[in-house]
């Protein structure tokens, strides 16, 4: 079947959609000689035909004009303005849910219709094997619930029924609800994305230690402990998969299981614990106790980034990534903004839950809301920066080869080099496919050799284009992860090492008295590194794994790249909820940057990332392959202009102007 595209609109093209497979795929009875024209518009456009043809004057996704003939088919037309919202709204990637528009219009082109629940059932049913063969996931699984009031997601009914049931305060069944609260709060991040169960949680967990009988600061501490171990322990579990990835691992580390779990309750426990112990021991009024219960937590989340763990996973702002333009707020004030709001606001309702008539906690809402109004129209506008034509920019191709580390390992030095070769002929065939590619990405640990000061890299001959790939560099005595940029010679032209190592993993915090894989030496910091694509200067700041969660951590002050290239390696976590989660990083990352970012995964998830934190395309868990894009509309952000420690230090100053206004309010009403 032939199929015509007509890009209407420029944007379209950044997208690497297959519209011909997509189209061929969804044809199930039709000639091959039949022909579909898709023209790929956008609101303004779609909206004047569906008044014209169907007397709607309001844009939509998807028209399709069947023609009744066996061969000229009919006409599609697709709007992305609308698709990049449904998109956004659905937490997908554009590309599948263009994917989605395009069946949906070939099936309407061979007679498929939806105005009677049985035809409606039977087309969808048509969709989701269509897409399921496209390796996209069911469209009409819901997999969150998006309402105001809670009455129509699953447990709306229990906070109604946690206001009636009475619970002993410091007695055992509130130990249990807490340590329940801690593990439910932590669904509210990828892959579930259940946002109002995080904010339920946080909701119910702030009225119980509201009621506690706090006596000294460790009480307070063992109070608040089931809820903030339980919290860390659900949030970072997943950490513990990588030791059963290598059996050989398996059989050394396996022990360390339980111990770890509890090391992360232990640790994850206190950390979490802070902001509910400091409003338990804090004698002040309820108004100021929500400006205090929000900095405090935000507080939390800023240490995180250097000290305590040095592991700012998850900040609260990462539930809001379902709705685009509150996410897009980060542009503005980052995550840790963006958290200071959704923790403000949660305690400001759980204050009000027992004094509706308390007209200063009414205040400290609005407050919030209005915070919240203002960042999510900021982050309109930082969404508008984004979504740029970037038609003549470098084509990139991102490099996943999803071989296990089981196929990687060895027994012997003829395994180690026969299992390298392979890989490396594997990978590279991968590279050459259709190749037309400027700078051709490769993940972390990719090149199974060493890499030494004075080597080459005969790989990039071998692919033909300019490449990065991540590899094990030796220099003066010490290991590094780094990052290689060859040129298609095969000369090495840059190696960036790694400074964010992973403890336990990467090195010992603690020497031998706990064992651990590896002991690598830290690089110098960050950069930006600038290559020569088709006569036109790229430059982009290298993050290797997760120092891409490292908030305002990669890109030198003053400088202007035109992206931030991410490789990683999350192999270790198989699909555990570690792997989505740091996807969502990445998009953090990308918003508070205003940087398009491309991440090359040995494993998934694969992708590239545009400035506004939309997924453009990718590559899924486990799924060998590559993907080609392009990217654009790098853009500077109040954000990254003020900083992490600024905005850090404009919350704490925010924080404490509302207390002593509101503490001063309260003394001058105090009965005399």
């Amino acid at each position: 079947m032939k199929v015509y595209i007509n890009y209407q609109d420029k944007r379209w093209r950044k997208y690497k959609i297959d519209f011909m497979q997509i189209a061929n795929m969804a044809a199930i009875d039709v000639s091959p000689d039949a022909e579909v024209s898709i023209t790929l518009t956008n609101d303004a456009e779609i909206q004047k035909i569906n008044k014209q043809y169907r007397g709607k004057d309001a844009p939509t996704n998807v028209l399709s004009f069947e023609l009744g003939d066996d061969i000229l088919l009919g006409d599609i037309f697709i709007s992305l303005d609308t698709v990049m919202r449904e998109a956004k709204n659905e937490n997908i990637s554009v590309a599948e849910h263009t994917a989605h528009m395009v069946v949906h219009g070939m099936l309407h082109l061979q007679g498929y219709d939806h105005i009677k629940n049985s035809d409606a059932r039977k087309m969808e049913n048509l969709e989701i094997n269509i897409l399921k063969k496209l390796n996209i996931k069911n469209p009409y699984a819901p997999e969150s619930c998006i309402c105001s009031d809670l009455s129509c997601c699953p447990g709306g009914k229990f906070f109604a029924f946690l206001h009636r049931l009475k619970i002993r305060p410091d007695g055992f069944w509130q130990y249990i609800l807490m340590a329940l609260m801690g593990a439910i709060c932590a669904f509210g991040f990828a892959p579930f994305n259940l946002w109002w169960a995080t904010l339920g949680a946080i909701f119910v967990a702030y009225r119980l230690m509201l009621r506690t009988h706090s006596r000294g600061i460790w009480g307070a501490f063992v109070r608040v402990l089931p809820f903030s171990a339980m919290y860390a322990i659900a949030m970072f579990w997943w950490v513990t998969n990588s030791i059963y990835v290598v059996p050989d691992l398996a059989a050394q580390f396996a022990i360390w299981t339980v111990p770890a779990l509890v090391g992360i309750g232990i640790v994850g426990g206190f950390i979490f614990a802070i902001p509910f112990v400091v409003i338990m021991r804090m004698r002040t009024n309820p108004a100021s106790r929500v400006f205090v219960f929000a900095a405090i937590w935000t507080l939390v989340l800023w240490l995180r980034e250097w000290a305590f763990t040095g592991f700012p996973w998850n900040p609260i702002a990462n539930i809001m990534m379902p709705f685009p333009m509150i996410a897009n707020s980060m542009s503005l004030w980052g995550a840790l903004g963006l958290t200071f709001v959704c923790v403000g606001i949660i305690a400001a309702l759980a204050e009000l839950f027992g004094q509706w008539r308390n007209w200063r906690v009414w205040g400290v809402f609005a407050v919030f809301i209005l915070l919240g109004i203002g960042g999510a129209i900021y982050g309109a506008y930082n969404m508008s920066r984004s979504n740029v034509s970037c038609d003549a920019s470098p084509v990139i191709r991102i490099i996943q080869p999803a071989r296990s580390a089981v196929q990687k390992a060895s027994h012997s030095r003829a395994d180690a080099i026969r299992n390298a070769d392979t890989n490396i002929a594997y990978m590279t065939g991968l590279a050459v496919i259709n190749n037309n590619a400027d700078l051709v990405v490769f993940p972390e640990t990719a090149y199974p050799y060493a890499v030494l000061n004075g080597d080459d890299m005969p790989m990039a001959t071998q692919v033909g284009a300019n490449m990065i790939i991540g590899a094990t560099h030796v220099d003066d005595g010490g290991v590094y992860n780094s990052m290689i940029v060859a040129n298609p010679n095969g000369m090495i032209k840059k190696i960036y090492s790694k400074s964010h190592l992973v403890p336990f993993g990467e090195y010992r915090p603690f020497g031998d008295i706990i064992p651990t894989p590896g002991q690598l030496s830290q690089g110098a910091g960050p950069e930006i590194i600038s290559v020569d694509l088709s006569g036109k200067t790229f430059s982009f700041a290298p993050a290797i794994c997760y120092e891409i969660i490292f908030s305002d951590s990669l890109v030198p002050a003053g400088a202007n790249p035109d992206a931030i290239i991410n490789i990683t390696n999350d192999t270790w976590f198989g699909a555990t909820p570690g792997t989505y989660q740091h996807l969502d990083m990445v998009r953090r990352y990308a918003i508070e940057s205003g940087l398009p970012i491309v991440r090359a995964n040995y494993s998934g998830i694969s992708a590239f990332v545009n400035p506004d934190g939309t997924i453009l395309s990718l590559i899924p868990i486990a799924q060998p392959g590559y993907a080609d894009g392009v990217v654009c509309g790098a853009h500077s952000t109040p954000y990254h202009a003020i900083g992490r420690d600024g905005w850090m230090i404009i919350i704490l100053a925010f924080s404490c102007v509302c207390v002593m206004f509101l503490n001063r309010r309260c003394e001058k009403n105090k009965p005399v």
